[in-house]
């Protein structure tokens, strides 16, 4: 297996590029260690490209990720092309899930989560740039199995503690 040392990004490139965006300003005017891959800037493809091209692709990428952002707007779960095939391989790969609401709860959000999300272990933060970033440095492949080794699964939060001081 490949050495992991990524971060990947996956949103609905339709309506939440943005937050894409601004989540590579940070990592930009920050200087923070705060790696990631876009899932829809995929080198040398074309628009024509097939969907199985994509697909080995975006699992090229997934080989080389530490940390899963899923970025969760109003349309994330309606979208099984891509975005429900990239949670699965992230699920198939035991990549650690973190679950970013651009709605701003810091829960799950049942009527947004993808169903294949709600009851698999998955931390659930607000969007913001130091959520995303306690949560990228708190939620380990080595965490997840902890909490396997002791039954528990299901949805995670940050301590509301976590979020004093944060910006808006």
């Amino acid at each position: 297996m490949s050495y992991r040392n990524k971060t990947y990004v996956a949103f609905d490139a339709d309506t939440d590029i943005q937050y894409y965006r601004m989540m590579t300003a940070w990592k930009e005017n920050d200087k923070r260690d705060f790696d990631f891959h876009n899932a829809h800037d995929l080198n040398n493809l074309m628009k024509t490209s097939s969907e199985d091209t994509i697909k080995r692709r975006l699992r090229e990428r997934l080989n080389n990720t530490k940390s899963f952002v899923l970025l969760v707007g109003e349309h994330t779960k309606n979208l099984y092309t891509f975005v429900r095939w990239e949670i699965q391989a992230a699920i198939d790969l035991d990549i650690p899930i973190i679950c970013a609401n651009l709605n701003g709860l810091k829960s799950m959000d049942s009527g947004l989560c993808p169903p294949i999300l709600k009851t698999h272990i998955a931390l659930h933060v607000k969007f913001g740039m130091k959520p995303i970033k306690t949560a990228l440095d708190a939620w380990t492949s080595e965490y997840i199995a902890k909490q396997r080794s002791e039954g528990k699964g299901g949805p995670y939060y940050l301590p509301e503690s976590v979020y004093q001081g944060f910006e808006a």
